[in-house]
């Protein structure tokens, strides 16, 4: 299992209210489509600062990719990187999210067993 998680931030002057609606409503479709047939999940968790103070350049969603495999991954990717497929979600990336704030990371997961609490 390959796990590509990406932390984005949305353009200056957007609401929070306006950028979930609109990822969710428009961007999201997008990334259905172009994921379709190689990713196995496509997870977008909205974060809401756990102390309650939101600091200038959060991230305000963070999206998990999960492919079945290395050959998945750079097969998608691969599709993504033609002309007409990567110039259709940069315009729309322009529309919602701080494009050079965008930070991507292959994950591994590590997982402990931890007892039930009391």
């Amino acid at each position: 299992m390959i796990k590509l998680v990406t932390f984005l931030t949305r353009r200056p002057g957007m609401s929070v209210a306006d950028f979930r609606a609109y990822y969710e409503s428009s961007h999201r479709r997008i990334g259905e489509k172009v994921l379709g047939g190689y990713a196995c999940r496509y997870v977008r968790r909205f974060t809401d600062p756990a102390d309650g103070v939101a600091r200038e350049g959060d991230p305000d969603v963070v999206m998990e990719i999960w492919f079945p495999d290395r050959a998945a991954y750079d097969a998608c990717f691969a599709n993504i990187a033609r002309p007409e497929v990567i110039a259709e979600i940069v315009e729309d990336e322009e529309k919602l999210f701080d494009r050079g704030k965008l930070r991507s990371y292959i994950v591994t997961e590590h997982e402990s067993d931890m007892p039930e609490p009391a």
